[in-house]
């Protein structure tokens, strides 16, 4: 069944259509919760709701644009209405101004597991930030507007993020070369 047939089928509400669909996004849109959210309850839990937005409002998708994208939209924000329910997104600027280091081959050393695990380790701010810039090609414009923040502060924690990973990475190579 290809895209626009499931979309078709989806607004006459028709429930073996809606679970192809689920069947062929959840995947992708639980990989997109788990990056922002710790828990894995949590995230399925959000993974839920997604799919619930979806179905309720699809006929709030224009058809110009990708369907994808415009359901990753979708669990992207839930994922942080999530968050903000739940006061998890706090946000920080360290006093100590961080210089940016380059390293590019630490991000493409990681795979998509490890990454996760990584991310686990980052305060609720940075991950969320991360997650927006490097994963969801989102600007710090784009990010300051969404979380309701500043330019400076999005930058600053994605600068954090990165520090924060980059030692985390360092010492996992350490810990694996021993």
């Amino acid at each position: 069944m290809n895209e626009q047939d499931l979309i078709k089928g989806c607004l006459l509400g028709d429930r073996q259509t809606q679970e192809i669909l689920y069947e062929k996004y959840s995947g992708v849109l639980f990989g997109i919760c788990r990056r922002y959210l710790k828990r894995h309850e949590d995230a399925e839990d959000v993974l839920l709701e997604t799919f619930y937005k979806i179905f309720s409002n699809i006929r709030k998708y224009s058809g110009t644009g990708s369907f994808e994208g415009w359901i990753k939209r979708i669990a992207i924000n839930e994922s942080l209405m999530f968050l903000r329910k739940k006061n998890n997104l706090h946000l920080t600027i360290d006093s100590i101004a961080i210089q940016p280091m380059h390293d590019d081959l630490t991000e493409e050393r990681l795979y998509e597991k490890d990454l996760l695990k990584l991310l686990d380790h980052l305060a609720p701010g940075y991950r969320t930030v991360f997650n927006l810039y490097v994963i969801e090609g989102y600007k710090h414009r784009e990010i300051a507007e969404l979380l309701g923040i500043s330019i400076n502060t999005s930058k600053s924690q994605l600068i954090q993020a990165k520090s924060k990973l980059r030692d985390l990475v360092k010492k996992n190579i350490v810990a694996e070369a021993s």
